[in-house]
């Protein structure tokens, strides 16, 4: 039986990251510091987060947020936001990184296809305000 509520049917927050550790601890904080007023999805690539996407959408969820790594095989955290922002623009974005190209990050900071930038290791309690805001919740 899910405990989930009806609102969070509604309204996710997707996470994609190459590392499997990394996804269940950001969805643990995530969910810890938001609730459960939110779907926590996770990819681990940016190709199978805009599927994600795709499908949460068609299903008539409300994607709120995407947290994502820069470092992937494949697409890289940069394309992948761009794509998505330029698909669906009203997601806010965060990316969060170990390595990142800081003219590919200032690139899209530019274009407006990033609301935060956080490094590895990060910051839990700012990255908790960070989420609350972008989603305009009160803190």
């Amino acid at each position: 039986m899910s405990t989930e509520t009806t609102a969070a049917r509604d309204r996710a927050i997707l996470i994609v990251d190459d590392e499997p550790l990394i996804l269940i601890a950001l969805r643990r904080e995530l969910r810890s510091g938001l609730g459960a007023s939110y779907l926590y999805e996770t990819a681990t690539d940016g190709e199978s987060g805009l599927r994600a996407v795709e499908e949460l959408v068609a299903d008539g969820v409300m994607v709120a947020l995407v947290v994502s790594d820069w470092l992937m095989p494949g697409m890289k955290g940069d394309e992948f936001l761009m794509i998505l922002r330029s698909r669906y623009p009203s997601i806010r974005t965060i990316m969060m990184t170990g390595q990142a190209d800081e003219s590919q990050v200032e690139r899209i900071r530019t274009a407006g296809a990033l609301d935060a930038f956080f490094l590895k290791p990060w910051n839990a309690l700012r990255f908790s305000e960070t989420c609350k805001s972008l989603l305009g919740m009160t803190a």
